[in-house]
């Protein structure tokens, strides 16, 4: 998780199979509840908890949520494209992966 110490942003990673709750994510990605729960709705994002009140989320959610709030942000994108953009962009990946691994 990350502070401020002295006016420097000091903080930690989260692994793989660590999970940050929602209150957490706000604060990391200085971003409102309301915000990660209508890109929950959309699809940009999924807590690896479900129960109603308790989500936690994964490192891959973090770097989702980012992304998502950059193309907001940068180019005005609004969540339904930001779910369409990053699926888009991880294929892209997957199939460079693909290739590259010939």
């Amino acid at each position: 998780m990350a502070t401020m110490q002295g006016g420097v942003l000091v903080g930690t990673l989260i692994d793989d199979g660590e999970y940050i709750t929602l209150a957490q994510v706000c604060r990391v990605c200085r971003v409102r509840e309301a915000w990660v729960i209508e890109l929950v709705a959309e699809g940009v994002v999924e807590p690896v908890v479900r129960d109603p009140g308790e989500w936690r989320f994964d490192s891959a959610a973090l770097h989702r949520l980012r992304i998502a709030y950059r193309l907001q942000q940068d180019l005005g994108v609004n969540p339904a494209g930001a779910a369409l953009a990053i699926e888009l962009m991880e294929e892209l990946e997957r199939l460079r992966a693909r290739l590259g691994g010939r």
